[in-house]
Order: C-alpha cells, then structure tokens, then sequence
C-alpha cells in the first residue's frame, strides 16, 4: 500500500502533461544516444513530460552524470508496450494493489520494468539506464552507487 501515494501523484501528473515543447524536445535529443532516443519518442506525451521532468532534476544536482539523466529519461519506455491510456492503467494498477488478476495487456503495463530493461539491454545501454528501469521501485541493486539510486527514486517522486 505504501505505492498508492506515488500512483495518485503519477496519475494527477499524468492528468495535466502536456506534450514537449520544440525546445524540450531538443534537450531530450541532446541526452540520448541515437536507439534510445527512437525508444524514447515511441512513449505516450505523458510519460514523456514525466521522463524529463525527472531528467531535470538529476540535471539541477548531477549536470554532468548523462548516464543518470538518460536513466531518468529512459525508466519507464517498457510502458509503451501496453498501448494504454490514463484509465487502463489505473484499472491495471488497482488491480494489481488488490491482488486481482490482471489481464494481459495490463499484465505488459505493470511489468514496464522488465520490457523497458530488456530494450535497454538490446541497446547496449550503460548497467545504471537498465537497472533503472528493470527496478525503479524496488531497493539499491548490487553495484550501483546508493546515492545515485536515491537521486533517482527521488526524481521520480518515490
């Protein structure tokens, strides 16, 4: 019960996203390596605006560590293999807080993680970019730095 917080921010963030500008959307191009950024505009506006404003802010405390930017830019591309919109996800996570089953294009929302992990992988991305997405709302995995983890659980809104 202790995720309800974070997903009541994300959806009411979600909620008022709107998409990048010409000028956010040149920042992003700046941070990410060429099959990252294709990953990256294949996401919904949404989680776009929610990928760079976490990228903002490990920018304002870390500018130059490009391998956390990118890991915030890039934790939650697994979600675009759902296709689902604000209400879908709500449903699936609410499913999921319940212990329901969860139907399997819902089941590719809740497991973003993983999928979004696996692409990164496949792209020969940094191990910090893929450990944050496989497991940005788990504990420190072995081999990462706790403050860098902490910076961004923290710029994510965990």
């Amino acid at each position: 019960m202790r995720r309800i917080p974070h997903l009541a921010r994300r959806t009411f963030e979600s909620l008022r996203s709107r998409p990048l500008t010409p000028t956010e959307q040149e920042q992003v191009s700046g941070w990410l390596r060429a099959g990252e950024e294709s990953l990256f505009w294949r996401q919904q506006a949404l989680d776009q605006r929610h990928a760079l404003n976490c990228a903002v802010l490990i920018a304002d405390h870390l500018p130059g560590r490009t391998d956390l930017i990118r890991a915030a830019l890039l934790h939650d591309i697994g979600k675009r293999h759902s296709h689902l919109g604000i209400g879908g996800r709500v449903a699936a996570s609410s499913l999921a807080l319940l212990r329901l089953p969860v139907p399997s294009r819902w089941r590719r929302y809740l497991d973003h993680g993983s999928l979004g992990a696996a692409d990164l992988a496949g792209l020969e991305a940094e191990p910090i970019v893929v450990a944050f997405a496989a497991g940005h709302h788990g504990g420190v995995p072995s081999g990462v730095d706790p403050s860098d983890w902490s910076l961004l659980r923290e710029a994510d809104g965990e």
